[in-house]
């Protein structure tokens, strides 16, 4: 069976810090307004104590750098082996939260045309000594 393939041409990632990477970044495609971006972020327990300072200047002065999480964007660049009627894009993105003391990744998918909060959840197995690793994960 051949190989197919669907892909984008936007940005895969983006690691929010602070200075030159914040919360408020209309070159992402497709473009989120301030609405959404606050709205999807704030989705996320963690985001809280920033809210105040995100909503001021989009976060442009916050020092993330020791923060406890890793706000970021993902960009989905290709599906594999889909059908053009299988129903799922890959036209938006995701806000997503990494927990640097669990390992746990949280994530919503944004895309204007798609159901809203659309929720990705990727859970750390503790192995041990081999540390931690990912055996499942869950789309809603």
């Amino acid at each position: 069976m051949p190989v197919r393939v669907v892909e984008s041409n936007a940005p895969a990632q983006e690691v929010i810090l602070g200075i030159d990477h914040h919360f408020r970044v209309a070159h992402f495609l497709p473009p989120a307004r301030r609405e959404d971006d606050m709205r999807h972020w704030s989705k996320f327990p963690s985001f809280a104590p920033l809210q105040g300072q995100v909503e001021s200047d989009g976060g442009r002065q916050l020092d993330l750098s020791n923060y406890p999480y890793i706000f970021m964007r993902w960009k989905e660049q290709y599906f594999v082996n889909v059908g053009t009627d299988c129903g799922l894009t890959i036209a938006g993105f995701y806000y997503v939260c990494f927990s640097c003391s669990d390992g746990s990744i949280s994530g919503f998918y944004y895309d204007p045309n798609s159901s809203p909060f659309q929720k990705l959840e990727l859970k750390t197995v503790n192995e041990g000594r081999s540390g931690f690793s990912f055996s499942s994960y869950e789309l809603q």
